[in-house]
């Protein structure tokens, strides 16, 4: 008898202006990568890319609003903070401080190989 394997599902891709983005599924919902998008800006510093991009004041705005209505465990307090910040020219946030300061959902944040950070599909 033949044994079967099962194999993890691949993560989609998509294409976008001809450039390949990945969908990664966490908790069956689609969470779609920043840093391959950042890659359309600078290939070796996405990392950069992205925490400028969470720096603006208007992403952690999005970002809040976003969470305040889809995230019941979101910390509300850390996010005022964090937002009062934003307007200091020394203010730096990635993408790890803050899904472990709000407790956010709408963003993640794997390191490793494969890794790398992913936004939500709704959320972005």
């Amino acid at each position: 008898m033949k044994r079967e394997t099962i194999m993890p599902p691949k993560n989609k891709k998509i294409d976008v202006q001809g450039r390949e983005v990945v969908i990664n599924s966490v908790n069956d919902e689609d969470y779609i990568s920043i840093t391959d998008i950042a890659k359309y800006k600078d290939e070796n510093r996405t990392g950069y890319i992205i925490q400028n991009w969470l720096r603006n004041r208007n992403t952690i705005e999005f970002l809040g609003i976003w969470e305040k209505l889809n995230n019941p465990d979101f910390n509300v307090i850390e996010f005022e903070y964090i937002k009062s910040q934003a307007r200091l020219n020394s203010f730096v946030l990635t993408s790890k401080n803050w899904i472990e300061s709000t407790n956010a959902v709408g963003i993640v944040s794997k390191a490793g190989r494969y890794g790398g950070t992913y936004a939500q599909r709704y959320c972005f």
